[in-house]
Order: structure tokens, then C-alpha cells, then sequence
């Protein structure tokens, strides 16, 4: 069975709470990501997705005004780079989450996309035969 390490991204954006929903979002499109990490001193404190800017939108909010600390979504569930795609699906698809960081002690090591964890599992599914 295929674990988080097998699957993440471990090259992703790391934004800071007050940076604008504009900057992070230039940054979002040109790197192809879906999500981007928050850290506040070096700590996790949050995610923003894509989701998060279409509510943005949606709120008529001023891009070049708006923080990412308005949006994001705060203390994030995180997985560890050991667990199994298959619980990490489980996890993602109960609680509403396409994204997860992943975490080794205190550090994050990469990001998940629940598109990822999925096709894992289902090539390490058993085919019918």
C-alpha cells in the first residue's frame, strides 16, 4: 500500500497570514498548486485552497486588501508521511478536504491532494478478474 510519502508534493508554497489573497494567488497560478500552507513564526496555522479564494470572490472581498488570515482555513487536520493513502482518503472525503499538509514532528515535510491519494489507492487496488 502506497503511504503519504509516496504521493505528496514536497515542493509547496508557504505563505504568511497578512500576506493579500492577490499575492498568494499569482503565486498559486503560476506554480500550478491548489493550496498553500500558512505559517505564522515558522509554525503551522493554517491552509488556503482554491476553495477559499472562490468564497473570497463570492464575498466580493478586495484582492489586493484581503489577508489570507481572513480565509484560511485555521489548525488544518495533518497527516504524517507513514500513513497509507487509503486512510488518508478516508479522512479527506469525511471531512470535506482536498488538501492536506503533511507533518513530521513539528515541520511540514509536503502537501497532499486528495487527487493523489486516490489514484493510489485505486492502483493498488485488487483488479476483479
Amino acid at each position: 500500500m502506497a503511504t503519504l510519502a509516496d504521493v505528496m508534493r514536497t515542493e509547496f508554497i508557504t505563505v504568511a497570514p497578512e500576506d493579500t489573497l492577490g499575492e498568494v494567488a499569482e503565486r498559486m497560478t503560476a506554480l500550478n498548486v491548489g493550496s498553500v500552507v500558512v505559517k505564522d513564526f515558522g509554525k503551522l496555522i493554517g491552509i488556503l485552497t482554491e476553495r477559499d479564494l472562490l468564497k473570497a470572490m463570492a464575498a466580493r472581498v478586495h484582492s489586493s486588501e484581503a489577508r489570507v488570515r481572513q480565509f484560511m482555513t485555521e489548525n488544518p487536520i495533518t497527516a504524517s508521511p507513514d500513513m497509507d493513502c487509503e486512510e488518508a482518503s478516508r479522512i479527506m472525503l469525511d471531512k470535506g478536504f482536498r488538501h492536506l499538509p503533511v507533518m513530521e514532528g513539528e515541520d511540514v515535510v509536503g502537501v497532499v491532494s486528495l487527487r493523489r491519494v486516490v489514484a493510489a489507492t485505486k492502483a493498488a487496488a485488487p483488479t476483479a478478474s
